[in-house]
């Protein structure tokens, strides 16, 4: 296949970019800067489109995964601006230009997240389960809605709503790393918040598998079937690095260090379930935290 993607240097884009060329697809990124591309890869504006439209004409997927970064900084009003309209404006206009092609793809496949949900407390959360409230349930569902332009024109779009990414090379993992090998680290308020995460093997399959799936469409939640509270996980941290866990970072201490991402990406609870990718045929190779963390923490060394 031929598989356009958006957001090709991110932590998901560079893995998911592996597997592929390894399954001999060709991979074709969507670059914002022309200075430097990769042969073969094609310019695009998130809000403007593309600067040539037929470049993308006869691809057979699209992956889409760009978008504004919601843990690099404090979320100001212009910050949270930025991380908005990068996914919807962005969304919108690659699904109007997907739509106009007189060879569309027969799939999209794009990122979107169980900040859907909310903060939920204990509740088992599936894809059919109600949208939530706050800034990022918001994002999220306006994200969804902007697809509707490739849907209308017949495109399957999956709509694949991650949980925390698990690697040693990026993402929350990376960063807790250092201080839990210290000694340092702890839980995170009551610590009694579910977290819905997935290991990035599972999660490249899970996107893999959805490209390739006729029967997988619309809300996937992209998550283990095991979450767990972040007193679990820091415990299993913990227990993996030989280090202890017992330095607890007290919800208003984060608040104010962290301002409203506190509240929304550390101490919110999201307990969501792969029903939808289970029910297609997946198998999680990292179904459980202490399998994950053994095998990540294991190549770290």
């Amino acid at each position: 296949m031929r598989v356009l993607m958006t957001g090709r240097s991110g932590l998901i884009g560079c893995a998911l970019t592996t597997v592929l060329e390894s399954q001999g697809h060709e991979v074709v990124p969507a670059v914002r800067k022309i200075e430097p591309t990769a042969p073969g890869s094609v310019f695009w504006s998130p809000i403007k489109g593309f600067a040539d439209v037929q470049q993308i004409e006869g691809m057979d997927a699209v992956v889409h995964l760009a978008g504004e970064n919601i843990a690099s900084g404090r979320w100001t009003r212009a910050r949270k601006r930025e991380i908005k309209e990068s996914r919807i404006l962005g969304t919108r206009t690659l699904c109007e230009a997907l739509s106009n092609l007189n060879r569309p793809p027969r799939v999209l496949v794009m990122a979107s997240a169980v900040g859907y949900y909310g903060d939920r407390g204990d509740e088992v959360l599936t894809e059919e389960s109600s949208p939530g409230r706050g800034f990022l349930a918001d994002v999220v569902r306006e994200w969804e809605a902007a697809a509707f332009a490739a849907e209308e024109a017949g495109l399957r779009v999956v709509f694949m709503r991650l949980g925390a990414v698990l690697s040693e090379k990026g993402g929350a993992l990376r960063k807790m790393l250092l201080p839990c090998r210290l000694g340092l680290g702890g839980r995170l308020g009551s610590g009694r918040q579910f977290m819905s995460w997935i290991a990035i093997d599972d999660a490249v399959r899970a996107f893999c598998h959805a490209i390739e799936t006729e029967s997988v469409r619309g809300p996937v939640n992209t998550v283990a079937p095991n979450p767990v509270t972040n007193l679990v996980f820091m415990r299993t941290l913990g227990r993996v690095l030989h280090r202890p866990t017992f330095l607890p970072l007290p919800a208003p201490v984060a608040r104010i260090a962290l301002g409203e991402i506190a509240d929304e990406l550390l101490l919110a609870s999201c307990r969501a379930i792969p029903a939808a990718l289970e029910a297609s045929g997946f198998r999680h190779a990292h179904a459980t935290i202490d399998e994950a963390l053994g095998a990540l923490v294991g190549r770290t060394g």
